[in-house]
């Protein structure tokens, strides 16, 4: 049975909803598939993380939420798509961005991924998706998420977010805490959360070295308020590709594309960006589906 790592509550007067996630072994899974080294995946990690608190505010279970950044630094496109229960998968473009560490001995994220854009997709399932756009604050991820609520949504927020990386390159922590103040918050409730922001943000070193579990993290969070406790649920690191998705993709090529894909190769290999699986193809079933179209 899959361990709970996401929880939900909500302050007992609406003022204020808290989402925690536990996401070292989301993080870990992305590691061993993008093979990425400590700087790329605190970045990597990060944007899963933040992805997949936002997931779980879509409204419709059939929902996909991505998240994008498109900076100039090194690490290219670092993106990551979550559903309705938090399940993310996500995808660096350069695994093996690195730079020295600040002067305070952390990653340096903001400066792999650069100044650019964010852009976040909010894909219901019916209607048409909804795009936000917003100018990366400092590549850090977790400012940038809260300049997207504040400009995009108008919703105050608080993202905190971490990922610990071991001495073998795995993820020894990875975590995050959104935070948000709905309509009607009183100033007692914005002061309260204000006077325990700095509590929470180290997020990853509650995790690894204080142990704490998500609902600590959460009485930390909201201490001086009532507040109820509404769900806690697992997600993961989920894959959802196919055969028949990248089939359907592939036939949208013109014939100049498949003439340039195949050139003498009677059959090519695509492989999967988020979980690096492997699937095989001829021209034939290509023309065979594009017939179909």
């Amino acid at each position: 049975m899959k361990k709970d790592n996401v929880l939900r509550a909500m302050t007992r007067d609406g003022a204020a909803r808290i989402i925690v996630i536990n996401s070292t072994e989301i993080v870990d899974a992305a590691v061993r598939y993008q093979r990425t080294v400590p700087t790329a995946t605190a970045a990597l990690g990060r944007v899963m993380t933040a992805a997949s608190l936002m997931g779980t505010l879509l409204k419709e279970p059939s929902g996909r939420l991505t998240v994008k950044f498109k900076g100039d630094g090194p690490a290219g496109t670092v993106l990551a798509v979550s559903d309705y229960e938090g399940n993310v998968k996500g995808y660096i473009q350069n695994p093996m961005a690195e730079l020295p560490k600040k002067p305070n001995g952390k990653l340096d994220v903001g400066g792999i991924i650069g100044r650019g854009e964010m852009c976040v997709i909010r894909d219901e399932g019916v209607g048409e998706p909804q795009t936000g756009f917003c100018e990366i604050v400092s590549g850090e991820v977790g400012e940038d998420i809260c300049a997207y609520f504040a400009q995009s949504e108008q919703i105050p927020t608080v993202c905190a977010l971490g990922v610990l990386v071991d001495t073998d390159l795995s993820c020894k922590a990875a975590g995050g805490v959104l935070l948000q103040l709905l309509p009607g918050a009183s100033e007692e409730t914005i002061a309260a959360i204000e006077k325990n922001l700095p509590r929470i943000s180290s997020i990853s070193t509650l995790f690894d070295k204080e142990n704490m579990s998500n609902e600590e993290i959460a009485a930390l969070a909201l201490d001086g308020l009532e507040y109820d406790i509404f769900d806690t649920f697992p997600a993961e690191y989920r894959c959802d590709c196919s055969k028949e998705r990248i089939l359907c993709a592939l036939a949208s090529f013109s014939g100049k594309e498949l003439d340039d894909t195949f050139r003498d190769d009677r059959t090519i290999e695509v492989c999967c960006r988020f979980c690096d699986k492997k699937y095989e193809f001829t021209r034939e079933e290509i023309e065979a589906r594009r017939a179909l179209a």
